[in-house]
Parts: structure tokens; sequence; C-alpha cells
């Protein structure tokens, strides 16, 4: 006789420095503030983001720093502007005369109608230029940041380390607890379950949504689906994302019952505004992926530990994963999940969306 799923609440741990220091530097970058990057080797750089830079937050920021901005993109972006291989994961740009906002719109955002500037690479960047690109995507901002070095103190300023930048992906996902959990009948699935997980730091929650008993003791029908406003809400027709969502909650119904996990991962991780800018870029003629590229992120920001994190404490270790995407299924090995089957899910092409899943079958290696 199979056990029913039962989850137990965890007590929410005290939030880690860590990850408050990045979740309020996140919050001054969307305000358009400076915060100060500190690097393990005690050099400190003033940062901004690149689109939210104003003719007077860079005179500020070259009055408080002592030093000429420099400006930092990521890899991908460096090769799409001809700046540099795209091998690097960040490449800081300084240029003879002081950068000005349309200089470095022109740099960050392929959408933009700045001025470009003659620029000099960086072959030595600091660790603080790579921890401003990274917490520029945290912020769900252009991958691009205006840094200057930092000799003395500045008061006033948010200071966040290197270390609590790029460590904070994996620890906000450990850190992941659930918070609450109730009974959602849902058209394809009237004995469901919607239970939300969320971060130490307050942050962004994940969802697991429970379709019937799954019977933890045998592989559980599975699908991670991240979320998709666009798709899941609007019913956009430019991918097959809500057609997905809702097929996996009637599969997981004629199955027997199973687990979806809503992730708050929208555009592939580069957040709702950039996946808008990314299809201005397709509407010019690039597929999914090189919008992505040209707007400076990777072909896919996501992370799958949350997921496994979220599984763990729905007690499920096996998984009958519904996909097309090998890489989910890797990245749940990676993570001490076994997938025992991938199980095919897709469904019917239209005219909108026809060259979007050829891409993601040619270039994405998605089995469709």
């Amino acid at each position: 006789m199979s056990r029913p799923l039962i989850v137990k609440p965890l007590p929410l741990p005290p939030p880690p420095n860590a990850l408050v220091a990045v979740d309020r530097a996140i919050d001054d970058l969307r305000r358009g503030g400076p915060v100060v990057i500190t690097a393990e080797d005690g050099s400190q750089a003033l940062m901004l983001a690149a689109e939210a830079a104003t003719g007077d937050g860079l005179s500020r920021l070259a009055h408080l720093a002592g030093s000429p901005a420099a400006v930092a993109v990521s890899g991908r972006r460096a090769a799409v502007l001809g700046i540099a291989a795209g091998d690097r994961r960040v490449v800081l740009l300084s240029a003879t005369a002081p950068f000005t906002a349309d200089a470095i719109m022109a740099l960050a955002d392929p959408l933009g109608a700045g001025q470009a500037t003659d620029t000099q690479v960086n072959d030595s960047p600091p660790a603080w230029a790579e921890a401003a690109v990274a917490l520029a995507k945290l912020a769900r901002l252009l991958p691009a940041a205006v840094v200057a070095p930092l000799a003395g103190t500045v008061d006033g300023l948010f200071s966040v380390k290197v270390a609590e930048i790029l460590g904070y992906p994996a620890e906000a996902a450990h850190s992941l607890r659930r918070v609450a959990e109730a009974r959602v009948p849902l058209t394809e699935a009237e004995n469901s379950r919607v239970v939300a997980f969320r971060p130490a730091d307050g942050g962004v929650e994940h969802l697991a949504i429970v379709v019937g008993c799954p019977d933890r003791d045998q592989p559980v029908l599975t699908r991670l689906h991240s979320e998709c406003f666009t798709g899941d809400l609007l019913g956009s027709l430019r991918c097959d994302c809500g057609d997905q969502l809702r097929g996996a909650i009637a599969q997981l119904t004629a199955g027997g019952g199973g687990v979806l996990l809503y992730l708050a991962q929208e555009g592939r991780g580069i957040g709702l505004v950039n996946k808008l800018r990314a299809y201005e870029l397709q509407d010019a003629g690039f597929d999914t992926l090189e919008a992505n590229e040209q707007l400076g992120f990777d072909d896919d920001e996501r992370i799958y530990l949350p997921a496994a994190l979220m599984l763990r404490q729905l007690g499920i270790a096996r998984v009958r994963l519904m996909t097309n995407n090998p890489a989910k299924v890797d990245s749940l090995a990676r993570h001490d999940i076994e997938v025992v089957e991938r199980v095919p899910h897709a469904f019917p092409s239209n005219a909108h969306n026809a060259h979007y899943l050829r891409t993601k079958a040619t270039r994405g290696g998605h089995l469709l």
C-alpha cells in the first residue's frame, strides 16, 4: 500500500548574513543607487547598474571613487560587440575620456540608441568586475555594470563581498523552506495542493503543485516548469510553456499523481523584462538563443539546485521526469535526485512558435 505524500514543515533558519547583504545590494541597484563590492584581497570598487546610469549618477560615482569609471560586461556581450573572445566570463572596458550614459548604454543594450566610444580591454580584470556583472544578473538587469576602483572608504553606501555575490544562488537554494500549503482544486486536477518554498532572505518563492497522493516508495512522475508569465498566464503563442504547464498537470492526473515544481526562473532565468527585450530582438531576426546572447546572457541562466532540494523536502529521491531537455536530467542527477526515466513532453507547434521550437531542438539539444 502506497504511503501518501506528507510534507512536514522545517523550521525557518535565521537569514544568513550573506543572503541579506546580496538582497540589500540588489534593491539598491534596482533603485539606481551605487553599492560597494569588496574582494577577498581587500580591493574595492563602486558599482552602478549600467542600465541605471545617468549623467548625475556617473558624476557622483567619479566624485566618490576618485578614479575613472570602467564598464564591466559579460563575455557573451563582449563577443557580440566584437571586443573580446566569448570564452571570458567578464570583460572590463576603459576609455580615454569619461564614459557618458549614452556610451554605456551602447555597450550594455543592443536595443539602445547610445553612441559607442573607443574602449580598451583590461586583460586581468579584478574579482569585483565579475561579481558586478553577476550582481546585475541577480537583480534581473542587463548584465553590465559601471565600476570604479575605490581607494578609501565611503560612508553611507552598502558594501557586499565578492564571495557573497557569487555564492548567493546556491546559498539561497539551500535555505529554501516550506512556508505554506493549501488545497487548490485545478481544472485538470481537482485533488491537488500547492506548497510554497521561500529562501531565508525572504526572496521570491518557488512552488510545488502536488497532484493526488504520489507514492514516495516508487519513482514519482515529476515536471520542472520555469514560470512564464506570457505563456502560462496570457496564453502567448510565442512559446509552448502554457501547453506544457497545463498538459503536465493533466498527465499527472492521468498517471495517478505526481509533482510539478513551478520555479521562479522567468525567461530561462533572465527575468521578464529581459525576456521582453529578447522578444524584440527575435522580431529583428535573431533566434531565441541568439537574442539572449545579444543581451549578454548565457543561452540558459537557470539552475536546478532549488528543484532538487524541494524534491528532497517533499520526500522524493527518485523521479520519472517529464521533459525534453537533457540538461534537466543531468542537473537533477548532479544534485542526487535519481531520474529513473525521461518521459517525453512535447506539444504541436503553431505558426508563431515553430521557429522557436526548431531552435530548441537544433541548438538547445531538446529532444523534440
